[in-house]
């Protein structure tokens, strides 16, 4: 086994008892275990933070950070009633934004001890995505993974930081191609890709729309090995290891995966509901407590299919999702003045786009309301059942070939 200086001692001897092997991605040998990035601030520095000490990659996602910190909260409380006598109020809220951004990397950042990696999730589809993007690599952020779009401007983006690690999550062959051919134009590869699977995958998922989700062109048994020879045909297969994600769950799971050519995983949800996950505990016991009935896809106010858990508030919009979309119109402008995303079905009146708001929703779910929350989880039994356990515990499970071997990882791994 190669030597692992960057993973917590006590996981590296057990991924060098599984047999699974590490993930080699910016210099550096890791956990084949990828947090996924969740907004509205449930990845943010607690979580991102203790993945990477254990060795993985933690993932803070970048939407509406200001929530975690009441300063910011307070600086901008109000502003959307200002609307018409401050020109500025959008401006203001996305500077709020950005600074809470550079502080909880700089707080991840404390936290991970110099081990794993750091990323930022940043989702194409948001307004302040460019922004975004380059306040966290001027905060000297170790990767950049993008979904919700095609981030074929990544690499402009990125190009006073040839170090960092810039990420697109995909969901099928087709978009595979197209990302790398369009990057090695700017003479730019991806660093890893991330193959997430959206029959199985939680929040904002990669198919154009709800009926497209079981297309057999998104299992991975179809996409992994189409890529790794696309990858090979083209002289990089070496270079762009594949992240696979959606629906894993167990140790199981990532040797099948590996097996088929990915050379590590990506989980959202089972990080979600660990004690270090930064969202309130009501939100991780929805979470934790839903079954498979309880989970329902619709279409998201961003324009893409989404799955959810069915909570109080998301059964009322579904009975009313049809005349809502019926009586659709565009408004003048954003009722909370944040205008979070670039197209959106309630201010621009889109039909068939979801119309609600959805920063108001995910906040929600992030403070524990479960009455008014939108609780984006993915498919599948979760690898501890309903209970609440560590990021440490988490990523021993996972390593661990045989459940009764398990010995957790202290808390503080």
């Amino acid at each position: 086994m190669t030597d692992l200086p960057h993973v917590h001692p006590e996981l590296a001897a057990l991924l060098e008892r599984s047999g699974l092997q590490p993930l080699s991605l910016g210099g550096r040998h890791l956990l084949p275990i990828v947090q996924g990035g969740m907004g509205v601030g449930v990845s943010a520095h607690r979580l991102a933070g203790s993945v990477a000490a254990a060795g993985g990659m933690g993932t803070l996602s970048s939407v509406d950070l200001r929530r975690h910190h009441p300063d910011l909260m307070a600086r901008t409380q109000g502003l959307a009633s200002r609307i018409g006598q401050d020109e500025d109020t959008k401006a203001q809220i996305d500077e709020a934004n950005l600074e809470a951004l550079e502080r909880e990397i700089a707080a991840a950042r404390a936290l991970s001890q110099g081990r794993g990696l750091l990323a930022v999730n940043v989702m194409r589809a948001v307004s302040e995505y460019a922004p975004a993007i380059k306040r966290a690599l001027e905060c000297g952020i170790d990767a950049v993974v993008v979904g919700a779009g095609l981030p074929l401007d990544l690499p402009d983006l990125a190009q006073d930081h040839p170090s960092a690690l810039l990420v697109p999550i995909l969901s099928d062959a087709r978009g595979v191609q197209l990302v790398v051919r369009k990057w090695e134009r700017k003479k730019r590869l991806p660093d890893a890709i991330v193959i997430e699977h959206p029959r199985l995958a939680g929040g904002h998922l990669g198919a154009a729309k709800v009926a497209d989700l079981q297309d057999t062109r998104f299992d991975f048994e179809n996409v992994i090995p189409a890529v790794r020879a696309f990858l090979r045909d083209a002289g990089v297969e070496k270079e762009v290891p594949l992240i696979a994600a959606g629906g894993i769950r167990t140790f199981e799971d990532i040797q099948r995966l590996q097996a088929l050519g990915a050379s590590a995983v990506q989980l959202g949800t089972p990080f979600a509901v660990t004690q270090e996950s930064d969202a309130h505990p009501e939100f991780k016991r929805v979470l934790a407590e839903a079954r498979e009935e309880d989970l329902t896809t619709f279409t998201s106010v961003a324009g893409l299919p989404a799955r959810a858990v069915m909570t109080p508030w998301l059964k009322a919009y579904l009975r009313v999702e049809d005349r809502l979309q019926a009586v659709t119109q565009v408004r003048k402008r954003c009722t909370k003045a944040f205008d979070c995303l670039a197209q959106c079905g309630l201010r621009d009146g889109l039909a068939g786009w979801g119309q609600f708001c959805i920063d108001n929703q995910l906040a929600a779910a992030l403070r524990g309301d479960v009455s008014k929350g939108l609780f984006f989880r993915g498919a599948g039994a979760l690898p501890f059942g309903d209970q609440i356990r560590s990021v440490g515990e988490l990523m021993s499970r996972l390593l661990t070939r045989d459940m009764a071997l398990g010995s957790p990882v202290p808390q503080g791994a």
